[in-house]
């Protein structure tokens, strides 16, 4: 909240619109958000008011006005791990032959300042105190870096937060918290940016971080993971996880005219 307060909502949207957010990137499909990283001058436009410091400390966590699409979320995340501003883009290749990409200019952004966001995403994960300890990858060469999040969906009166706030569990499933968890891999050659937004999962850590991990593993490995990629304490329950499912394997990609 200080450090909204201090920087102010003028470069915090700066900021967050050079990593991806409150920008529509286009794709050729449909419901592409734009977001929102909202300013003084959007404030009076479109809600006739002044800004306050209030709005200021909301968005300083993501709160408030600020809205932000998975999309957005996990380029916001592959330009840091990066330092590039990557685009996203749905064709690889045509008829077998891959479309060129030019490299992504970098970030205006010191490179010792995103040094220090890897680190503090890399301790969300293997730290001491790490919020999404659960959800690891043990493999060296494929330790994942994240970033839990809760977004709160209800308003919460000064009279609940006297009298004590309901716990989220105890509230109607649709009012209760979004849970988030953004994560790119490896750590020290990324490759790869996941973000998972899990509707009234409640907080980032139990809901959206398991499905993160599996989803940037598979991508890692091209098929099922190892279990030693796993913690041991969830081995088992992972090892009777994947005897349930049902996979198929994806179809060859056949040759035609291209379209997305």
């Amino acid at each position: 909240y200080e450090v909204a307060q201090r920087v102010g909502i003028e470069k915090i949207s700066e900021m967050a619109r050079e990593l991806g957010l409150g920008y529509k990137h286009e794709l050729p499909i449909s419901g592409v958000a734009r977001g929102l990283a909202p300013t003084k001058d959007w404030k009076r436009e479109h809600r006739g008011g002044e800004w306050l410091i209030g709005d200021t400390i909301n968005a300083g966590i993501g709160q408030g006005y600020v809205l932000a699409s998975p999309l957005q979320l996990a380029i916001m995340t592959a330009r840091i791990s990066t330092g590039r501003q990557i685009t996203p883009r749905l064709i690889r290749s045509l008829d077998g032959v891959e479309v060129p990409v030019e490299e992504a200019p970098p970030l205006n952004i010191p490179q010792e300042h995103l040094a220090i966001m890897r680190q503090g995403m890399y301790e969300v994960v293997y730290g001491q105190r790490a919020t999404a300890g659960r959800s690891k990858i043990l493999a060296e060469d494929k330790k994942l870096a994240g970033k839990t999040g809760t977004s709160q969906v209800r308003r919460i009166t000064k009279a609940e937060r006297e009298a004590g706030v309901t716990k989220n569990e105890d509230l109607p499933w649709d009012r209760r918290d979004h849970a988030l968890f953004v994560c790119y891999a490896p750590y020290d050659a990324p490759k790869y940016s996941v973000s998972v937004v899990a509707e009234h999962g409640g907080g980032g850590s139990k809901a959206a971080a398991p499905i993160a991990r599996d989803i940037i593993l598979y991508a890692l490995y091209g098929e099922l993971p190892p279990l030693e990629a796993y913690p041991s304490a969830q081995r088992r329950e992972i090892r009777d996880r994947f005897a349930r499912l049902d996979l198929r394997a994806p179809g060859e990609p056949t040759q035609g005219r291209g379209r997305a």
